[in-house]
C-alpha cells in the first residue's frame, strides 16, 4: 500500500502532490497504517526533482501532522483507555505501553507532548495518553505545533542538503555512521528516561 502511494506521489505535480501528502498525514490520525517520517523524507526528496517546493511542503505537512496528532489526542480524550479494548486497536498500542506513556505525561507534562514529535514509534501512545489524561486541547496544539514547526524545516532541508550533495558526503560516511550511532544512543536514553 505504501509503495503504491509513493508511486502516486512521484507521478503527481504541484497541488495534487501536496493534497496527497496532506491526506495521508491526516489519514494517519484516523488509523491509516502509514509511517509519517518515511512519507516526509520521500516528499522532501521529491523537492529536489521539482515535484514540490520546500516551503509549501513544510506548511502542508505541518497542517497535516497537527491535525493527525490532534485526532489521536481527541480519540484518547473521548474514549480513554477503552479505545484499546477494541479488537482492531488492541495490537496497535499495548495497554502497558499506554500506562507507561500516561506516567511519562504525568511526570513531564507538556514537555512530553513536545518531545513526542521527535520520538517515532512513541508519538501515538503519548498523544493518546495525553488525551486520556484530559490535557487541555490548547496545550496539545501549542506544543505539538511548535515541535512540528522545528522538525519539518530541519527534516526537509536536511534531506535536500544530503540528497543534493550525496557524492560529496560519501567520503565522510564513517563520521555519518558515528553520528547515527550517537543519535540512536540518545534516542535509547530518552526512551529509558521516559519510563
Amino acid at each position: 500500500m505504501f509503495e503504491s502511494l509513493m508511486a502516486s506521489l512521484q507521478s503527481l505535480q504541484g497541488l495534487p502532490a501536496y493534497a496527497l501528502v496532506f491526506g495521508i498525514l491526516v489519514g494517519s490520525g484516523f488509523g491509516l497504517p502509514m509511517n509519517e517520517d518515511l512519507l516526509l523524507v520521500t516528499a522532501a526528496a521529491l523537492t529536489l526533482s521539482g515535484v514540490m517546493a520546500p516551503w509549501p511542503l513544510i506548511a502542508v505537512a505541518w497542517c497535516g501532522l497537527v491535525i493527525a496528532d490532534g485526532l489521536i489526542f481527541h480519540w484518547g480524550r473521548l474514549f480513554g483507555t477503552r479505545l484499546l479494548e477494541h479488537r482492531w486497536l488492541a495490537h496497535a498500542i499495548a495497554p502497558r505501553r499506554l500506562a507507561a506513556m500516561q506516567s511519562f505525561m504525568q511526570r513531564r507534562g507538556a514537555f512530553a507532548i513536545f518531545a513526542a514529535r521527535f520520538m517515532p514509534g512513541l508519538r501515538s501512545a503519548v498523544y493518546l495518553a495525553a488525551g486520556s489524561l484530559r490535557v487541555p486541547y490548547r496545550q496539545q496544539f501549542l506544543y505539538d505545533g511548535l515541535a512540528a514547526a522545528i522538525e519539518l524545516p530541519l527534516l526537509v532541508f536536511a534531506v535536500r542538503y544530503v540528497g543534493g550533495r550525496w557524492d560529496e558526503l560519501v567520503p565522510y560516511w564513517p563520521w555519518l555512521l558515528a553520528a547515527l550511532v550517537v543519535l540512536a544512543i540518545a534516542a535509547w536514553a530518552v526512551r529509558r528516561w521516559a519510563r
